[in-house]
């Protein structure tokens, strides 16, 4: 039986698939964690335009007082409600009734509060919590919390993201007589199986859309290799370069990342939250398999020769 032919039908005896299955085992527990944070993260900012657009840019209005306090008195006031940090901005309104919203840091980090103008009164956060909440899964998705670097770092871990999807999808295949129970997840054998199922169907189903997000996030971190290979096949249109047919490629890889494709798109972009979780699905499931088949069977040795000792003693 030649390669082809163990592998079509019987993959699990090939060479190539045990490899791919150690390797895709390993990577998966290595860079479980990272996947599992940016599959949460990117669910989370599906709707972030949404949200920057109901919580953002609404002035606060406070009650008009007998006068406004002078540029000096309404400083006085910010320095008194916080006299371990800097006044680094203070943004007049053209509002007088409006609050003013005020920057004050401290070791590089920044508060960005709203004062009352008459009172001197700190009324609350300038961002609302919802916008605080979304930036920060923002930052997670992007960068890492690491800015520039943690972006670059970001990038080469989609490559390895995506080499999982390529390795899962080879060791996914169970053979030509097998592959139709793959597909769906088989109750009353277990939990163990049950697990495998689960992400063996996880996996089978949401393949594409995993090395999708894949591809177009090395995109966003990396463009130049995509902008060069378009550029192999479609000659930019130089005098509308933003209707030009090799630029609209590039920024539908954007829109398949982030979800953003029309003005109303909110059930895509409902699949995308749904499906985007998937990949944190698999890391737990994955995690489970790992520890039936490597750590349970390599601890329990150890746990007979601690239980071992005491079992003498009670005799």
């Amino acid at each position: 039986m030649t390669f082809r032919e163990r592998f079509v039908r019987r993959p699990q005896t090939t060479w190539l698939r045990k490899a791919l299955f150690q390797a895709h085992l390993w990577s998966g527990i290595a860079f479980g964690l990272y996947v599992f944070a940016i599959s949460i993260t990117g669910s989370a900012i599906v709707f972030r335009n949404a949200i920057y657009q109901h919580f953002g840019a609404k002035p606060k209005i406070v009650a008009a007082g007998t006068a406004r306090l002078s540029p000096k008195d309404l400083r006085a006031a910010i320095q008194r409600t916080y006299p371990l940090y800097h006044i680094s901005y203070v943004w007049p309104n053209k509002n007088p009734n409006q609050a003013v919203e005020v920057w004050v840091e401290r070791n590089g980090k920044y508060k960005q509060r709203l004062f009352d103008p008459f009172t001197g009164a700190d009324v609350g956060p300038s961002v609302p919590m919802a916008l605080r909440v979304t930036s920060w899964l923002g930052d997670l998705h992007f960068n890492l919390l690491a800015g520039e670097k943690g972006r670059a770092v970001n990038g080469y871990l989609a490559i390895v993201f995506t080499l999982m999807c390529l390795t899962g999808a080879i060791v996914w295949w169970p053979g030509i007589e097998h592959w139709r129970r793959s597909l769906a997840i088989h109750s009353g054998a277990g939990w163990k199986r049950f697990n495998w199922d689960l992400h063996s169907a996880i996996g089978f189903w949401t393949c594409a859309f995993s090395f999708m997000w894949g591809i177009t996030g090395i995109y966003v971190v990396y463009q130049w290799p995509f902008q060069r290979l378009v550029g192999l096949f479609v000659v930019p249109d130089l005098f509308h370069p933003r209707q030009s047919l090799d630029n609209r490629i590039l920024l539908w890889l954007t829109k398949l990342h982030f979800g953003n494709f029309y003005r109303g798109d909110w059930p895509l972009k409902t699949v995308w939250v749904l499906v985007g979780l998937a990949p944190a699905l698999l890391f737990v499931t994955g995690v489970l398999m790992w520890w039936n088949r490597v750590l349970w069977p390599a601890l329990r040795p150890a746990r007979r020769k601690v239980e071992a000792p005491s079992a003498v003693l009670v005799e």
